[in-house]
């Protein structure tokens, strides 16, 4: 059975003849004789930037391939469901170009998704196989489209950096990048096939996951969200309250035939007699009508008003709200409880804009921290659920009695955050114990490195048995280090332990010892009760003591005894030249972080042992696979959820603390319990696959983008309308 390598080279090696299709297709594009391309699409360069392009065809060819082979081995800063395009908060700060940019690569995509639509979920589900999961997974499949529109946009930036013409080449080159890409997946699904590749299953959660990343296509999100207006109900120019209605900006009462008129090309009379009515219309005497009862006038507004921000932010909140709805990471209960609150939040913002501007907002800060909290719970029948559940409701029914404006938004927030804090009152005490000794720990392990380092210099210019080194590398560097956290009044050494390291490494030299026995017998009695002093502060462990003393009270020994020489004897730094190599490798092999027996139950530290084989243990289903196979040890920050394995069971736990240089972590899990663990500890989780990613806290961040991801698609589906 082929590799995924194998696969991911063949395809590679196809990438000068997808450069070749599109310089082809550009050809065609730009060629005189086009008269089905309009004058206002093409650029008056285009043509000489396309025989430019063939001219240097293999430096184009060089270009896109290493572009492709950096996104497709993971090298490459392509964009991914975790890295969107636009991001829904920095709408109101971005740039025309900016935006404009953004467009051009959606564009691009959206061209060669259309091509590959039919040939896509068959590669999909064998290259599934191929990695070894036993259900779909486009997202994690390397060689999806958007690697290769990367790829182009890439050779494109570096080829063709007049922004103009780029822009007019970058949809033609995707359309023929496309049809090009549909008969290399349609040849690699079959080759794959031939080599006996199963297809994955599609799995149950696929549609929920779908869910999430697919758009919402209906007729309001076609028609009225798109980039400009998003940016503008941000940046609060776009106003909640009526608008008088513009020329050639009608597209909020556009109706859903607006399809069939394109189709039919009859936009442009339509809006020009739209434009011509509501021309008519400003200068028409409004309608005045008669109150019964008091008899107080009112005017009957226009048809050609809309209240567009109001439109837009009921459609923002509708949409935030379905994507919520799509995150199975939440529970039911809790996404129910999060649907209930849509008449409250499409009342709000009617009411008020910042609820979109402003993250600080305390509708949002509240959505954020019901489903930032609700992920503590893996299962409704976990301890604290129901409790959590009914003052949400608690909470929602508040809401919906009074006025739900911004101050009760806050006050709602206030009494969760109170209730909360009460519940966590115990578990902050005992997390901020911990992380005080975990500090402490991790100070005493980064400068154990230090002296380690210096010891390291020292033994390469002698030579001493491998046990002495080890020792000093190890262990007593970590008492010389805690000697010296411990020496507030600045003293370097004030229990002699380093001053210790001299008298030791002579000691375990039998040529200089023999020519001195008696300076062994008088500094022997001392070092040892200084050694076993100085093993104690750190908590060392007895046996480990024991065993080191044998190991030196035997080689002192061989220093009286004159019968018979060791090869010990003999060691010496002229004769052996390889004690540097071999001290290095006992500094490799001393473990990255120590942490005494006492230190670790006081901190809830996890011992290496966790890390039981995969096969151990069944594997919970993952919440977000692609987050679950992208995520690093240096992505995580305070706030995450992860599903650990502790035990034999699984946990759903919150990183509540990480350490100033990241060499320890803290987690509290369900029942107030702390797990600490070292760099060392959660890597080897990781790599077990015992340690799974849940959220990284960004539930209603990443909701929110996926409104703009919409608001991306639908500029992107009217971008060639303007054109």
């Amino acid at each position: 059975m082929p590799t995924l390598h194998a696969c991911v080279e063949a395809i590679l090696e196809q990438s000068g003849v997808l450069v070749d299709d599109v310089l082809g297709g550009l050809q065609a594009f730009v060629a005189p004789t086009n008269t089905k391309i309009q004058a206002a699409q093409k650029h008056p360069h285009s043509e000489t930037v396309v025989r430019d392009l063939c001219i240097q065809r293999e430096s184009v060819k060089q270009t896109f391939a290493t572009s492709l082979r950096m996104v497709l081995f993971g090298g490459g800063p392509t964009q991914t469901s975790d890295q969107p395009l636009v991001r829904f908060d920095d709408f109101q700060f971005l740039e025309d170009e900016q935006i404009d940019a953004n467009i051009e690569l959606a564009l691009a995509q959206q061209e060669v998704m259309l091509a590959v639509d039919e040939v896509l979920p068959a590669l999909h589900a064998l290259v599934s196989t191929l990695m070894g999961w036993v259900t779909v997974r486009p997202a994690l499949n390397p060689l999806k489209p958007e690697s290769f529109v990367y790829a182009l946009r890439e050779t494109m930036l570096v080829h063709v950096p007049e922004t103009g013409v780029r822009k007019a080449l970058m949809a033609p080159a995707a359309t023929v990048l496309g049809a090009s890409l549909r008969q290399l997946y349609r040849e690699m699904s079959e080759w794959l096939r031939s080599q006996g590749v199963e297809p994955a299953l599609v799995g149950a959660g696929k549609g929920d996951s779908a869910a999430r990343g697919k758009p919402v296509e209906n007729t309001v999100t076609r028609t009225l969200l798109t980039l400009d207006r998003l940016r503008k109900l941000l940046a609060g120019d776009l106003p909640l309250g009526p608008v008088q209605s513009q020329q050639g900006d009608f597209s909020h009462t556009v109706p859903a035939s607006v399809v069939a008129l394109e189709d039919l090309k009859l936009v442009e009379p339509m809006i020009k007699r739209l434009a011509d009515r509501a021309k008519s219309a400003a200068h028409a005497k409004p309608l005045v009508l008669k109150v019964a009862g008091d008899g107080t006038p009112f005017k009957r507004p226009s048809a050609s008003k809309k209240y567009l921000g109001r439109q837009l932010g009921e459609e923002v909140v509708r949409l935030m709200l379905e994507s919520l709805m799509g995150d199975r990471r939440l529970l039911a209960e809790v996404r129910q409880g999060l649907q209930s609150m849509e008449p409250l939040l499409i009342q709000l913002s009617h009411t008020d804009a910042r609820f979109f501007s402003d993250r600080q907002h305390p509708a949002r800060q509240l959505l954020e921290k019901i489903t930032h909290r609700s992920l503590a719970y893996s299962s409704p029948e976990e301890p604290g659920f129901l409790s959590f559940l009914g003052d949400f409701h608690k909470g929602v029914e508040l809401l919906k009695a009074g006025n739900a404006d911004a101050d009760a938004f806050a006050q709602v927030l206030a009494d969760l955050e109170q209730a909360w804090a009460y519940e966590e009152t115990a578990q902050r005490r005992r997390a901020q114990e911990a992380a005080r000794g975990l500090v402490h720990a991790e100070q005493r392990n980064l400068l154990a490195e230090r002296l380690a380092q210096e010891f390291l210099v020292r033994l390469k210019q002698t030579s001493v048995p491998k046990c002495v080194s080890a020792f000093l590398l190890g262990p007593w560097a970590q008492v010389v280090a805690e000697s010296q956290l411990r020496c507030v009044d600045g003293t370097i050494d004030s229990d002699g332990y380093y001053a210790l390291v001299d008298d030791l490494m002579w000691s375990a030299r039998l040529r200089l010892v023999r020519k001195n026995r008696a300076r062994l017998v008088q500094i022997v009695p001392a070092m040892l009760v200084k050694l076993r002093q100085g093993l104690g502060v750190i908590a060392y462990p007895q046996d480990r003591i024991e065993a080191f003393f044998d190991e030196l009270i035997s080689l002192h020994e061989q220093a009286f005894d004159t019968a018979k020489p060791t090869q010990t004897e003999d060691l010496s730094l002229e004769a052996d030249a390889d004690q540097g190599d071999a001290v290095d490798t006992l500094a490799q092999a001393a473990p990255s972080f120590w942490i005494s027996e006492p230190e670790a139950a006081e901190t809830s530290l996890l011992d290496e042992a966790y890390a039981i084989a995969p096969d151990q243990l069944d594997q919970p289903e993952i919440p977000d696979p692609e987050e679950a196979q992208t995520w690093t040890v240096d992505t995580l920050v305070v706030g995450t959820w992860v599903d650990l394995a502790l035990a034999g069971q699984w946990v759903r736990a919150q990183m509540t603390w990480v350490s100033p240089h990241r060499t320890l972590f803290m987690f509290i899990s369900g029942g107030e319990l702390a797990h600490s663990m070292s760099l060392r500890t959660l890597t080897r989780l990781r790599s077990f696959g015992l340690v799974r990613l849940v959220s990284d806290g960004r539930v209603m961040d990443n909701a929110l983008d996926s409104v703009a991801q919409i608001a991306l698609r639908n500029d992107a589906d009217k971008r060639p309308e303007r054109r």
